[in-house]
């Protein structure tokens, strides 16, 4: 699961992301960033969120780095830790964005993931 997330990403792929989710999914980012909605709720809001937000933004991922994934009590959710590094062609820059990931999956599909990304730090580095 966490390898095709994270492929997701560095493809920015709304679709490929999306398509891990259940229909009725949740995505919440509890440390939203001003202008970035709180939550996608379903997986076409997920896809349609995603798709506005990669393609409105210069960012490049080149490589998500794995830190830690976490067993918990609960079979059905993973907890990961990552840093995401990424370029920005305008400024011809590299920079690092620590991130981690709560998510419940049932049956090989997401059904809800808690995302707490550094939003400030990915506004920082496109300033």
């Amino acid at each position: 699961m966490l390898t095709c997330y994270y492929q997701a990403m560095l493809d920015k792929s709304p679709d490929d992301l999306a398509d891990l989710y259940t229909i009725d999914a949740v995505h919440e980012f509890p440390f939203s960033s001003p202008g970035f909605p709180p939550s996608f709720e379903g997986r076409e809001a997920v896809r349609a969120g995603y798709r506005a937000a990669w393609g409105a933004s210069p960012v490049q991922v080149e490589e998500v780095r794995r830190v830690a994934a976490y067993e918990t009590a609960d079979p059905e959710v993973i907890v990961a830790e990552h840093v995401v590094v990424g370029t920005l062609p305008t400024k011809a820059t590299t920079f690092t964005v620590p991130g981690l990931l709560i998510l419940h999956v049932r049956n090989g599909l997401i059904t809800r993931v808690r995302d707490y990304m550094d939003g400030l730090g990915v506004a920082s580095a496109r300033k």
